[in-house]
């Protein structure tokens, strides 16, 4: 099968310049997502590694692996997080999470990618044999504005609008996973970010 055929569909990347004016501080957002010093932490479907560099500055002695679909995507995460000691790697395909990672982890983010995801229950269910117990699962999810209204660099950007979900409708799919909602942080203009804790 070819890569492209497996990929959730509406998450192609987006075009760098308008990444870094939509998120011009990806440390503020991972602080406000209650990633923690010492934390290993999956950054899933982590792209260019915008967050996965954040990320591992944020945790310091802990670890983050940023992990995706795509072989080019990854060599430009690893890119990003040049001379970072505490990054890992994982190539493969999220529905297979548990078993690639061969061990649980604290935390799992997955940022605009969630509402894309063919089978959101099922991936939820993935993310939780892949935590510890009290493990976090964020996602970061565009709100569900009809896309002409959120523009970047004056152009619509993110996903077709009838893909956007509500935090409500992520608490929906999410929580029968065996999980609760944590709380739920506004990250402006535009995103939301969902946090679950796993049940013991």
């Amino acid at each position: 099968m070819m890569i492209q055929d497996r990929l959730f569909p509406a998450t192609g990347m987006p075009d760098r310049n308008w990444w870094h004016a939509l998120w011009p501080d990806p440390d503020g957002v991972v602080r406000a997502l209650r990633i923690e010093s010492g934390m290993t932490v999956v950054d899933l479907g982590c792209g260019y590694g915008y967050f996965t560099a954040a990320i591992a500055r944020q945790v310091g002695p802990g670890r983050v692996v940023g992990f995706d679909l795509d072989s080019e995507m990854l060599e430009q995460a690893q890119a990003a997080c040049e001379g970072m000691a505490n990054c890992d790697w994982l190539l493969g395909d999220a529905m297979e999470l548990s078993q690639l990672l061969g061990a649980s982890v604290d935390y799992v983010l997955i940022a605009n990618t969630f509402h894309g995801a063919p089978d959101k229950a099922a991936l939820a269910r993935e993310v939780a044999a892949a935590l510890r117990p009290n493990g976090r699962f964020a996602i970061v999810n565009w709100y569900p504005l009809p896309r002409e209204e959120t523009t970047v660099l004056a152009q619509p950007r993110g996903p077709s609008t009838e893909l956007r979900m509500s935090p409500e409708q992520t608490r929906e799919v999410v929580e029968p996973a065996g999980f609760t909602l944590e709380t739920v942080i506004e990250l402006p203009p535009f995103h939301y970010g969902a946090i679950f804790v796993r049940a013991n």
